[in-house]
């Protein structure tokens, strides 16, 4: 084996408000580098996974991105965590014609149409619609019909293309959109912006939220007077055990997006492994306890980068991102081809209802009992109950 790493560079926000994801990334890509060099490296060589803290912080990935090219001398780069560690990266990664497999981003090439830029999210061909879109037809086929809709969104990059997307599933469905509140990330009182729709009382609320946030508002939602029929949509918090375990019972009735759980349609060759790993890792540190949302997603990640290197015998850019285009790649996640703007060519978004959860102890969560997959039917493992002040419910 040769002395020499095939180094592979990236940022992750390892602290801040994205820490517990960024750390769950980090470990999934642990395992696979170390069950990569246990079996003899690629190319004959070691791999070392260079990863640099970019602290929940946009403003700093370029830099860090072009110290990982110019003095680390990294043989390959990925992309970190999300749109914050991504998109600010994509200016230097497309001057240099870099091969680019980011991590559950949402909407970043959209607009660059970047040929050698890939991500692993299953959010398919239109992301900015496919992260509500099981909310928004599942709000449609009740009876009676929601009518209003009130959005509640963070002020940042994360948030604008999922409330795009609200938007044009309100549209196409005949939903009013009676209120739509931005907040900053720096914001301590979102009790108040749930309390400021009580004059409208909106059928349907959409909450696009960061981790803390979306614990502080269904805690302002608990304590107001809302009567919604379905509420959630796009939060990014739900996903994570440490905030299951905050929240527990004031999850129940919470209809929110997923992109994988332990459901018998969807374990696929090799995760239930993964995830055994992972968690009698994480129980210490700061990553998620349960590593469902992010950990799957940040090891098929690698699994890619894996199988194009392999395949082509290669750490060349151009040959990597072409193999990349063209082929299927086999995964934890199952099968995965990637289509037009290096997006999943294939949605694979769920909904999940949280459903009779009576504590905070994170064993509730080990299993999918009081996490109803209800959307889409293919995948479904239980049905939706419906309107909200119902399913928050113990049954």
């Amino acid at each position: 084996m040769s002395a020499r790493p095939i180094r592979i560079g990236y940022c992750l926000s390892l602290t801040g408000p994205l820490a517990s994801n960024g750390n769950t990334a980090r470990l999934a890509h642990r395992i696979w580098e170390q069950k990569i060099n246990r079996g003899g490296g690629l190319l004959g060589r070691n791999v070392e996974m260079v990863c640099i803290d970019d602290e929940t912080n946009p403003k700093l990935v370029p830099g860090i991105y072009q110290r990982l090219l110019d003095d680390e001398k990294v043989d390959l780069l990925i992309g970190g965590y999300g749109d914050n560690s991504v998109s600010p990266a994509m200016p230097l990664v497309m001057e240099r014609n870099r091969y680019f497999v980011a991590l559950m981003a949402l909407a970043v090439n959209a607009s660059l149409n970047y040929q050698n830029y890939f991500v692993m999210i299953p959010t398919g061909p239109h992301p900015s619609e496919a992260l509500t879109d099981g909310f928004f037809s599942l709000a449609a086929g009740q009876s009676p019909k929601p009518k209003t809709l009130a959005i509640v969104a963070a002020d940042a990059p994360f948030s604008k293309s999922p409330v795009q997307g609200a938007k044009a599933h309100a549209d196409r469905h005949g939903f009013k959109v009676v209120s739509e509140a931005l907040y900053p990330l720096s914001a301590t009182d979102l009790g108040s912006i749930i309390r400021s729709l009580e004059s409208v009382d909106p059928d349907i609320l959409l909450f696009c939220s960061y981790l803390n946030d979306s614990a502080a508002l269904l805690r302002g939602l608990n304590a107001s007077r809302l009567e919604p029929k379905i509420v959630g949509g796009a939060m990014i918090g739900p996903q994570n055990g440490s905030i299951k375990a905050q929240l527990g019972p004031l999850l129940n009735g919470i209809v929110n997006y997923e992109y994988w759980l332990p459901v018998p349609k969807m374990l696929y060759a090799g995760v239930e492994a993964m995830i055994a790993q992972y968690q009698s890792l994480a129980r210490t540190g700061s990553a998620d306890p349960l590593g469902y949302y992010v950990a799957p997603q940040a090891y098929a990640q690698m699994q890619v980068v894996e199988q194009a290197v392999v395949r082509t015998n290669s750490l060349d850019d151009g040959k990597l991102a072409k193999f990349t285009r063209d082929m299927p790649f086999e995964t934890v996640l199952g099968k995965v081809k990637f289509g037009a703007g290096g997006g999943w060519s294939e949605s694979r978004v769920l909904q999940v209802q949280y459903q009779n959860i009576r504590n905070t102890d994170l064993a509730t969560f080990r299993d999918v009992s009081t996490q109803a997959v209800v959307w889409p039917a293919s995948l479904a493992s239980g049905t939706l109950v419906y309107p909200y002040a119902n399913a928050k419910q113990i049954r």
